[in-house]
């Protein structure tokens, strides 16, 4: 694709009614500043949050759907529908921890005019948690029991144990507030072919749906009744999807054709090439987002049918702790972060990096490469290459595995660097790597998505909602497998299953003091890490990049990358 065609639609968009209400009156007018050209590589496919897990579909849905919280740049919970955070000494958690209490702001509206009350909150609650429904952030609603509502402003939150961390509903862009009226007839199983609602959900944001063609672009235009007078100052937003990060990246900081584009996972050198052109800066945020690779546990052979990769079939190879071991033992993290992210990157031993309180020592080394302790170690465990070929066998199972991860240029090389130091420790490996829209996607039919895992290994980055890990830890519980029964929505993609992880998981969930609560959190994450269910690679930074002549902009590794959109504003550079 020619860089010029990225403004423009190869198909007719999706276009969706709506209904257009005059926009307050303000001596400084919503929409003065036009459009801004926002370029996601990796393209939306739906645009409702609890149907999918992908980052680019979380944050397009931002633009519209918001929730009662949220977290500033600094890892800080900020109210946004809701007066105030609600804790223990303001009353509005309650003494044993089991229910948490939301006053909403009043005076808010949809973007339809209607009110925004209680009841959409508590209607949000049902439609995750609805019987046979496929619900991606069911994890975030762990315990939660109950929505009462007492009146139009208040939502209590009921919890069946304590919950020493309440924030996991209702904070952060992937559990933001439905409309009730909207998705009334899309509970559980009716929630995938609520097309309309899902392509084009009425929000409390700064913008609406006005066009969405998926796995390509959408266009968003001002919400007429949102709150902020004079807000948002851009009128309208093309959020165009596809190409790639070096595309993606030239088209803000070479030609000038887009304002944003978010995660330019590209070479150092290359990035220094692009901004020195002028017309733009790169920007960066850390927070917990990790590259890793993940083993899996089961086993994706196709002769399996219908149990292909799921808990019913271990791995024959992966299966071995030493295996895994020693895959691990023959990468330089080192390398690979300078190579793929010089300062935009820390080589990380943990899959919890941050905040402080939070990483571990115990895997402090890790980093080392160390081929020869690998080659010793599968010998031990009985891998050795008897023909010849290179490969090593045991029982007639061969070392030899497919790796796989979206289409990236970091990633292939990730990849390749891999296959080579494999290779030297008598491990073949065949790479695939697929479209990120695809990898990424949330398509129950596709044999391609991360959560389905038909590899053997495959690497991706994810990161933590919020400071307190409790909700991404619970990804690995032995529940949260995907599988045909939950449509592969499932989080703990490894399929690793532990109870003494999932009582740490309960205790955890109990556990009220911050420093008891990290010491917990510690172990889990060496847990994860010293049994090599993930190798963690990189303590990757949100690397983004803006037009000079694009301000407000205020990056966020903790939250949508667009959180503060409606603050955007266009100025001379």
């Amino acid at each position: 694709m020619q860089l010029h065609t990225l403004a423009f639609f190869v198909a007719p968009f999706i276009t969706l009614a709506s209904t257009v209400i005059p926009a307050h009156s303000s001596d400084a007018q919503q929409g003065r500043d036009g459009e801004v050209r926002i370029l996601y590589w990796q393209a939306p496919s739906i645009l409702n949050p609890y149907l999918s897990g992908g980052i680019k579909d979380v944050e397009a849905a931002s633009l519209v759907l918001e929730p009662l919280a949220r977290l500033n740049p600094d890892g800080v919970m900020t109210p946004w529908l809701a007066t105030e955070i609600p804790t223990l000494d303001n009353g509005g958690v309650s003494a044993d921890l089991t229910r948490i209490t939301w006053h909403l702001t009043p005076g808010l509206t949809w973007s339809d005019g209607s009110p925004l009350t209680a009841r959409d909150v508590q209607f949000t609650f049902q439609y995750c948690t609805a019987t046979d429904g496929a619900c991606a952030q069911k994890d975030k609603f762990r315990d939660l029991i109950s929505v009462e509502t007492p009146d139009d402003l208040t939502a209590v939150l009921q919890f069946s144990a304590p919950r020493p961390y309440p924030y996991g509903p209702f904070v952060g862009p992937q559990t933001p507030i439905l409309q009730a009226a909207q998705f009334a007839d899309c509970i559980g199983p009716r929630a995938p072919g609520c097309t309309e609602q899902n392509f084009a959900p009425i929000g409390t944001g700064p913008y609406t749906v006005q066009e969405f063609r998926p796995n390509d672009a959408v266009r968003f235009t001002a919400n007429p009744n949102y709150r902020d007078e004079g807000k948002p100052a851009f009128g309208s937003v093309m959020f165009k999807g596809g190409t790639d990060a070096n595309a993606a990246g030239r088209a803000v900081l070479e030609t000038g054709e887009f304002d944003y584009a978010w995660n330019l996972q590209l070479a150092p050198e290359v990035l220094d090439a692009m901004a020195a052109r002028g017309k733009g800066s790169i920007i960066t945020a850390f927070s917990t987002l990790v590259e890793r690779i993940t083993f899996n546990m089961t086993n994706p052979d196709p002769a399996l049918g219908e149990d292909r990769a799921t808990l019913g079939e271990p791995h024959p190879a992966l299966s071995d702790l030493a295996v895994r071991q020693a895959l691990a033992m023959a990468l330089d993290r080192d390398v690979m972060t300078q190579i793929g992210y010089g300062p935009t990157g820390r080589t990380t031993c943990n899959i919890i990096p941050a905040p402080p309180i939070y990483a571990s020592s115990a895997n402090d080394g890790c980093a080392a490469q160390d081929l020869e302790g690998a080659r010793a170690l599968l010998s031990s465990a009985g891998w050795v290459d008897s023909d010849g070929d290179g490969v090593r066998q045991r029982d007639g199972t061969h070392l030899r595995f497919t790796f796989q991860t979206s289409t990236n240029a970091v990633r292939q090389n990730f990849q390749l660097l891999a296959k080579e130091w494999w290779r030297q420790i008598g491990v073949a490996t065949e790479l695939r790597n697929i479209d990120a829209s695809v990898f990424f996607g949330s398509d129950p039919s596709s044999p391609d998505t991360m959560q389905k895992f038909y590899a053997d290994i495959e690497m991706y980055a994810g990161a933590s909602d919020g400071p307190d890990p409790a909700s991404y830890l619970g990804q690995w519980a032995c529940g949260r497998a995907p599988s045909p029964d939950n449509a592969w929505q499932g989080s703990n993609v490894a399929r690793f299953c532990d109870p003494e992880y999932d009582t740490l998981l309960d205790k955890l969930t109990q556990t009220a003091g911050l420093a008891e609560r990290a010491e917990i959190a510690r172990q889990m994450n060496d847990m994860l890490v010293q049994n090599y269910v993930v190798v963690p690679l990189v303590d990757r930074g949100r690397v983004s990049a803006r037009s000079n002549s694009l301000a407000g902009v205020q990056i966020n590794a903790w939250d949508s990358e667009l959180w503060n959109i409606a603050e955007w504003r266009r100025v001379t550079p």
